[in-house]
């Protein structure tokens, strides 16, 4: 399987940062203009577009022969993905107007945007942390970089393209590293997991991960923007943009930690995991005017990818099933009734009068159905050859 690693960059002088930036505005500039070439002439493929299109943007934008060739990939590349994205209907709950948009004009890149480097362009040197990097004022040699010591393992097994990133005017290198992935192992039993934003996953083993926390951060967060966007001056507006990924990142950490807990917990008991299948549930809900913000800000997409890919490293399956009463069904005698939830966080079953958590027995229900679609062999099994 395919995951990314990622190491931070550090220029040795404000001359070398100029460089890398000024590399990203250049290759960006240089995909618009053959954006726009790709658009109007009907070239979407990398043959047709980098024959009509090389040499100019050597020359016009100051760009190496290899890095006009990644250049010109990238720009195929957003077709390619535009265009799976508008076959597959994946383009959010304004689906027909963004359609239209996409299809009357070519796709755009951002000055500061994601620039690929193939081998020919990136050196690493792992011993040292360095890299050599290529730069429209000349090759880097010598840039050291920094990384987590898992981050460290990855790129030992590192493979194909790495990417120049800038945020906050920091640069990274994300480089897609290929792991061996296992087999996953025949389940004992799964663990049910519910979702949610008061409680962000409940397990069916009756352990719960509170949303409180991150609620409150966000709460926090949001209040603070308020005010600072009131003042309209210089220095809100500073603060402002040094704290406008704070919150992603916070809620980004928070999920790769619960998720990690949930798969060492089914590889532990040798029991795989199900999870409920959401997709679109943000067009299928209605909230309340003030409760919208904390239902478009759940991350949910996020953790079960994170709770996915981390499966995939430990062989540990994952089954997901239909949410549909999840919260209305009794895990114990499956009474399904409405009046079966009497509160956001209580659950009584009008049938055999069984009391729990909510979200508990939530959990237990998706855990028993992701166990049927497994016997069933709905999912694909390990092999036993």
């Amino acid at each position: 399987m395919k995951i990314v690693a990622q190491v931070k960059l550090l220029p040795a002088s404000a001359h070398d940062a100029d460089a890398l930036a000024a590399t990203l505005r250049a290759c960006n500039r240089a995909a618009n203009a053959a954006s726009e070439v790709a658009f109007d002439r009907d070239l979407k493929r990398r043959n047709g577009l980098q024959e009509a299109v090389y040499h100019r943007i050597k020359a016009d934008f100051d760009l190496g022969a290899q890095a006009a060739v990644r250049t010109i990939k990238k720009v195929c590349d957003a077709y390619a993905t535009l265009k799976a994205n508008l076959k597959a209907g994946n383009l959010g709950p304004e689906g027909g107007r963004r359609r239209m948009r996409a299809e009357s004009r070519p796709v755009r890149f951002r000055e500061g945007a994601a620039q690929p480097y193939d081998d020919r362009m990136l050196t690493w040197n792992l011993d040292e942390r360095t890299v050599s990097i290529w730069t429209v004022a000349g090759r880097l040699k010598g840039m050291a970089f920094v990384c987590s010591p898992e981050a460290m393992k990855l790129l030992a097994s590192r493979k194909g393209e790495s990417d120049l990133v800038m945020r906050d005017g920091m640069f990274f290198l994300t480089a897609t590293v290929d792991v061996p992935e296992p087999a996953p192992y025949e389940p004992t039993g799964f663990l049910g997991v519910d979702l949610g934003i008061v409680n962000i996953a409940t397990t069916s083993d009756g352990r719960i991960m509170s949303g409180r926390q991150v609620n409150r951060y966000r709460k926090r967060q949001h209040d603070l923007r308020t005010t600072l966007q009131k003042k309209r001056t210089k220095s809100a507006t500073r603060r402002l943009k040094s704290i406008r990924r704070r919150e992603s990142r916070y809620a980004t950490q928070r999920n790769h930690i619960i998720a990690k807990k949930l798969v060492h917990t089914a590889e532990r008991t040798l029991r795989g995991i199900g999870l409920e299948d959401l997709s679109g549930i943000r067009q299928r809900v209605t909230a309340r005017k003030d409760q919208r913000a904390r239902l478009h800000s759940w991350a949910f997409a996020q953790l079960g990818a994170f709770v996915e890919y981390k499966a995939r490293r430990a062989g540990d399956p994952v089954v997901h099933v239909d949410p549909r009463n999840t919260s209305r069904q009794c895990s114990e005698c499956w009474h399904t009734h409405r009046s079966n939830r009497i509160g956001q966080a209580r659950f009584v079953c009008r049938s055999c009068g069984v009391v729990l958590h909510a979200d508990h027995n939530g959990s237990r229900n998706i855990a028993h159905r992701a166990d049927a679609v497994w016997q069933r062999g709905a999912v694909n099994r390990p092999s036993t050859a």
